[in-house]
């Protein structure tokens, strides 16, 4: 299984993991990436940079608006983020590269480079970027994103990430999504980190991302509105559910737009899992810190499977047609939830009713249950968390007398499971004019064959 293990111990950011991915991507894919990149938006450029990070070299992925480099790009937040994300960081990161050179900046604009971002802060850097940006909101921006000419994964993976950034800054500041608006500047910048985070997870198409505990950085951060502890509360709230750790170190190592792009795309965050690592990339960040600024980014087989914490939401429904139920569990599965079931059961007064039952990552619990209530019409859900137990999941295509067809596999603690994929057989069943099962037996019996040569 193709397994993406990500290294968070100085923490993330937007460019940061740009860079990492796009070192592990072979030539032929560096080249699409950075011709794709490079004409999406007008007067936007990512070129990146060889850098070295206490003498180990990676790359450092610069992204210019109209030749200038927004030294962070934590996702450039106006408004309700102006008011609390003016920074003058007393603490200092590579943020100059998280979205905040916090110590030493004057920007007001608030995006997210691997600790090298202007938050919006008041980065005392050494340039007094005093410019006023027009603003962006969160319509302009999915506007933005739905106009890419890239894969249809690509942008719904951006406009997912971007979605709960600003879910994660509204509940911070208290105010409703479509508050919050982005700088101009910021906005491209952030745009650009966000979409090349996620085109470079689709070029990889790795089965499985797998992060370490994320390193958050301590310290305070000073704001219009007085003194914020480090991570900042859009940050914090964006990693809720995912282990994370302070230290020594003072600044903001993880940005929101990291923590945004951790949270969507991890299936988990434990030590790197047992792996034949057939690359390494390295991310660099722009900051000078005791420890190597950089994220790093394995990717190579694991066979495994594995344990992880699971979410569990249930309520039962008594006043839901068949038709709206399926509707909302479509709905619910679009919105990131691992599976949705349902069971018949009984409620008081002999009521027949259904048991909704949703799985999620903890990290989407919070969101996915606001769901259940948004799509349904109970009134109340219950959260179990535990943990489960899993096979490895990947995706194998095998020549058949169908033509190519799709086999699942899981695999790990000795077991192996294959089986073909559903839409595959019914599609040959009915171009063929042939029992479904026979179909079934045939593509078995070829993946079988496939495996044993």
């Amino acid at each position: 299984m193709k397994t993406l293990y990500l290294e968070c111990n100085m923490g993330a950011a937007g460019d940061m993991l740009m860079a990492a991915l796009y070192e592990l991507l072979p030539q032929a894919q560096k080249d699409v990436f950075w011709d794709t990149m490079n004409r999406l938006l007008p007067g936007v450029t990512v070129t990146p940079r060889q850098a070295v990070t206490c003498g180990i070299a990676g790359t450092h992925m610069e992204v210019t608006v109209h030749g200038q480099e927004e030294h962070s790009h934590d996702v450039a937040l106006g408004a309700a983020q102006d008011a609390v994300h003016d920074h003058v960081h007393e603490t200092d990161h590579d943020e100059a590269h998280h979205g905040h050179e916090h110590h030493h900046h004057a920007h007001e604009h608030h995006h997210d480079h691997a600790h090298d971002h202007p938050h919006d802060h008041e980065h005392e850097h050494g340039h007094e970027h005093g410019h006023h940006h027009h603003h962006a909101s969160p319509s302009d921006i999915a506007a933005i994103l739905a106009g890419l000419d890239v894969p249809e994964a690509v942008r719904s993976n951006a406009k997912a990430v971007y979605d709960r950034i600003a879910a994660a800054e509204a509940k911070a500041h208290g105010v409703p999504v479509m508050q919050i608006h982005f700088h101009e500047v910021g906005a491209l910048d952030a745009v650009a980190d966000v979409t090349g985070v996620c085109l470079a997870m689709h070029l990889l198409a790795p089965d499985r991302v797998v992060a370490s505990p994320v390193h958050v950085g301590s310290g305070q951060v000073r704001c219009a509105h007085g003194i914020m502890p480090v991570p900042a509360p859009a940050t914090a709230n964006l990693l809720t559910g995912i282990p994370t750790y302070g230290g020594e170190i003072q600044g903001e190592l993880c940005t929101p737009t990291g923590a945004a792009l951790l949270a969507h795309f991890c299936e988990s965050f434990g030590p790197q899992p047992a792996m034949e690592v057939a690359a390494v990339g390295i991310g660099a960040g722009v900051k000078e810190f005791p420890a190597a600024n950089c994220v790093r980014a394995f990717l190579g087989e694991t066979e495994e499977g594995g344990r992880e914490a699971i979410s569990e939401l249930v309520c039962h429904i008594d006043d839901m047609t068949a038709e709206a139920l399926a509707f909302a569990g479509e709905r619910l599965l679009e919105d990131g939830a691992l599976d949705v079931s349902t069971a018949p059961i009984t409620m008081k007064k002999g009521r027949p009713a259904w048991a909704l039952t949703v799985l999620c990552r903890p990290a989407d619990e919070e969101r996915l249950a606001k769901a259940v209530l948004r799509e349904t019409s109970t009134l109340g859900v219950r959260v179990r968390r535990c943990e489960r137990y899993t096979l490895a999941p990947s995706l194998r295509t095998v020549e058949t007398a169908y033509g190519p067809m799709a086999v699942k596999v899981g695999q790990g603690f000795g077991f192996r499971r294959e089986k073909p994929e559903y839409r595959d057989v019914a599609r040959a069943a009915k171009d063929h004019s042939l029992p479904f099962q026979k179909v079934w037996e045939d593509v078995l019996a070829a993946a079988r064959e496939d495996r044993d040569e």
